[in-house]
C-alpha cells in the first residue's frame, strides 16, 4: 500500500528525474524556433508541488495528491505543463478519501487523469504524451488484474509508457524524420522513472543543478587568487588588468621579488604567487607588454589573459542599469497584481514581452499585462492573479501564444467571483486584432464571438533565429541561421533578418491587403525597420498603410501582421 509520506516522496523524486534531464527532453524539440522548451515547462510544473509538499505532514495519500495537484495546476507551463498539471489533478480526484491506495486504486485514479488530460485538448494527437499516458494506463489495468501490488502496478506503467514512447516516432511523422521520440512523453516517463525508483528501490532520485559548476583545486585556487587580487582594487587608474603564468625554468634564477617590483613600477594591484613550477601573476597596467616582456626573462609563458577595465566597467554598469530597471519595473508589475474588487463592467488581460508591445496593449484598453511569450510561457497562477487584479466583473484574457492558451483556460474554474472569457489568440498580431474588434456596447458574450471571429482575419509572419540544427521540408536549417514563419509554417531562411522579412511580406501580402503592421523587437535599429518598409514596398507594390511598432519583442526581430 501506498500511504500520503510514500506518495509525497515519490513525486519529489518523480521532480527531481526531469528536472535533471530537463536539457536532454529540451533537445528533443523538433521545430528550430526558440519557444517554451518542454523538458523545463514540465519540469517546472511538477517543482511548484515539490514546493507545496515540503511541510505537507499529512499520512493521507488524498490530501498529499491534492495539494500537489493544485499547486501544479497554478504553476503550469506551457501545453505540456497544462497536461501534466491534469493528469495528476485526476489522479487526485480519483484519490479523494483515500488513506492510503493499493494498485487498482492507483490505475483507477490514474484512469481519471488520463480523461481529464484527454478532454482538455481540442484535438488530440497521437504519438504525443496523451499516447504516452494512455498506453502506460492499459498496460497498469492489464497488471492490476492480475496483481493488486502498487508497485507492480507503477512498474508495468513505466515499462509501457517507455514502450510506447519508442513508438511516437511511428505515429507522428514528424518525429521519424527527425529522429527523435516526444518531448512530453519522455518527460512523463522521467517522473514515472524517479517515482518507481522510490517506491520500488527506496532509493530517492537527487535533483541535479544543470547550472552549478564543478570547481576542481585549480579553479579554488584560481578564485582565491582573484579575490585576493580584488582586495586591492578602486579606482580604475589603469586600463588593462593582465594576468599570466610563467613556467618556471631551472636555468633561470631571477627571484620573483624582483618581478613584483618591476610590476610596481609599471601598475597596481600587483600579485605575484609562486611556487615550485610555477609563478601566477596579476598586475593592472598601461602597458601589459611590457609586463611580457619582462615575464618572459623569468620563464615560460603557459597562459596570458588581458582584459580592458575600462570597458569592463562600462558594461558592468550598463548592465546594472538593466538590472535596476528590470527591478523596479517587476516591483510595479507586483503592485499592479494586488487583488481588486470587481467594480467595472469589462477588463483585459494579455500575455505580452516587450515593452514597447505592453505600451500598445495597454493604450488599447488592456488593464493587466502578464509578461511573457515564446520561450517565456508564463504559468496558469501568473495569468490567474492578473485576473484577479483587473477591478471587472468580466474579464477578457489574450493569450497571445498557443503555447499559453491552454494555461489560460486552466483559469476559468479557478475564479469565482468575476467571468473570464478567454480569446484564443495564438500571436500578438490576432491579439491586437481582438482588441480592436472589442465592440463597447455589446455584451460579453456577443464580443466573445466577435472577438473570436476577428481572429481569421489577419495573417501573421515572424522572423527569428534558429535555435537549432534542424530539417524542415527542403530546407536544411543550421543552429543561428534567420528564419521567417509564415502563419508559423517555416518557409524562408536568410542570414539577414530585413531580407528576411521582406521574402516573407511578398509571400503574404495579396492584391486584398488592406492594412499591415511591421513590429520591430530587441536588436533591430529604426534604420533598419525603415529599410524593411521600404523593401516591402518595392517588393509588393502595395498601397496600403504600413504600420511601424517599436515592439521591442525578445527573439523575434520582425512581427508582421496582414490584414
Amino acid at each position: 500500500m501506498i500511504n500520503g509520506s510514500g506518495y509525497k516522496n515519490a513525486l519529489i523524486s518523480g521532480a527531481n528525474n526531469i528536472s535533471s534531464n530537463r536539457a536532454r527532453i529540451n533537445a528533443l524539440n523538433i521545430f528550430p524556433v526558440p519557444d517554451g522548451d518542454t523538458g523545463t515547462n514540465m519540469s517546472m510544473t511538477i517543482c511548484a508541488a515539490v514546493e507545496a509538499l515540503e511541510n505537507e505532514t499529512s499520512k493521507s495519500v488524498s490530501e498529499c495528491a491534492s495539494v500537489a495537484a493544485s499547486a501544479m495546476l497554478k504553476g503550469a507551463r506551457g501545453n505540456s505543463g497544462v497536461i501534466l498539471s491534469l493528469l495528476f489533478k485526476g489522479i487526485a480526484s480519483g484519490l479523494d478519501g483515500c488513506d492510503e491506495i493499493d494498485g487498482k486504486g492507483f490505475i483507477s485514479a490514474f484512469h481519471v487523469g488520463v480523461e481529464m488530460a484527454y478532454k482538455a485538448v481540442m484535438n488530440p494527437t497521437e504519438g504525443t504524451i496523451l499516447t504516452v499516458a494512455r498506453m502506460a494506463f492499459d498496460a497498469g489495468r492489464a497488471a492490476a488484474d492480475m496483481d493488486n501490488d502498487p508497485i507492480i502496478v507503477l512498474g508495468a506503467v513505466c515499462a509501457a509508457a517507455h514502450d510506447a514512447l519508442d513508438r511516437t516516432p511511428e505515429m507522428l511523422p514528424v518525429l521519424k524524420k527527425a529522429g527523435v521520440v516526444d518531448a512530453g512523453g519522455m518527460g512523463l516517463c522521467m517522473i514515472f522513472d524517479g517515482m518507481l525508483s522510490l517506491l520500488r528501490d527506496g532509493v530517492m532520485i537527487e535533483a541535479v543543478d544543470e547550472e552549478t559548476e564543478i570547481h576542481t583545486a585549480a579553479d579554488l585556487n584560481d578564485e582565491f587568487f582573484k579575490n585576493a587580487a580584488a582586495e586591492f582594487d578602486g579606482d580604475i587608474e589603469y586600463t588593462y588588468c593582465t594576468e599570466f603564468i610563467i613556467g618556471k625554468v631551472k636555468e633561470q634564477s631571477k627571484e620573483p621579488d624582483e618581478l613584483r617590483t618591476y610590476l610596481e613600477g609599471i601598475g597596481d594591484c600587483v600579485v605575484v604567487a609562486d611556487d615550485e613550477d610555477i609563478i601566477k601573476v596579476h598586475v593592472h597596467t598601461e602597458n601589459p607588454g611590457k609586463a611580457l616582456e619582462e615575464a618572459v626573462t623569468y620563464g615560460e609563458l603557459l597562459t596570458v589573459k588581458i582584459e580592458n577595465m575600462k570597458e569592463q566597467h562600462r558594461k558592468a554598469a550598463e548592465q546594472y542599469a538593466k538590472e535596476k530597471a528590470a527591478a523596479e519595473k517587476k516591483e510595479k508589475r507586483l503592485e499592479e497584481l494586488k487583488p481588486a474588487e470587481p467594480e467595472q463592467e469589462v477588463g483585459f488581460v494579455a500575455v505580452v514581452a516587450g515593452e514597447g508591445l505592453e505600451n500598445v496593449f495597454r493604450e488599447l484598453g488592456c488593464d493587466r499585462i502578464v509578461s511573457g511569450g515564446q520561450s517565456m510561457n508564463p504559468s496558469t497562477d501568473d495569468i490567474y492573479r492578473a485576473v484577479m487584479a483587473t477591478p471587472a466583473k468580466t474579464v477578457f484574457v489574450l493569450p497571445n501564444n498557443k503555447n499559453v492558451i491552454l494555461a489560460a483556460e486552466q483559469v476559468v474554474p479557478l475564479v469565482t467571483d468575476r467571468e473570464v472569457i478567454v480569446i484564443p489568440a495564438k500571436t500578438i498580431p490576432q491579439g491586437l486584432v481582438a482588441m480592436l474588434s472589442y465592440a463597447k456596447d455589446s455584451t460579453p458574450e456577443l464580443n466573445r464571438e466577435y472577438m473570436t471571429a476577428s481572429l481569421a482575419n489577419v495573417s501573421t509572419g515572424q522572423v527569428t533565429y534558429a535555435a537549432r540544427n534542424s530539417e524542415y521540408g527542403m530546407m536544411r536549417i543550421k543552429e543561428g541561421d534567420i528564419i521567417a514563419l509564415n502563419n508559423g509554417k517555416l518557409t524562408v531562411k536568410e542570414k539577414d533578418p530585413v531580407k528576411a522579412v521582406v521574402k516573407l511580406a511578398k509571400e503574404m501580402i495579396g492584391k486584398d491587403t488592406s492594412y499591415v503592421s511591421l513590429i520591430y523587437g530587441e536588436g533591430i535599429t529604426d534604420e533598419q525597420a525603415n529599410a524593411a518598409v521600404d523593401g516591402i514596398r518595392a517588393k509588393t507594390g502595395i498601397d496600403a498603410d504600413i504600420s511601424i511598432i517599436d515592439g521591442g519583442q525578445p527573439l523575434y526581430y520582425f512581427i508582421l501582421s496582414v490584414e
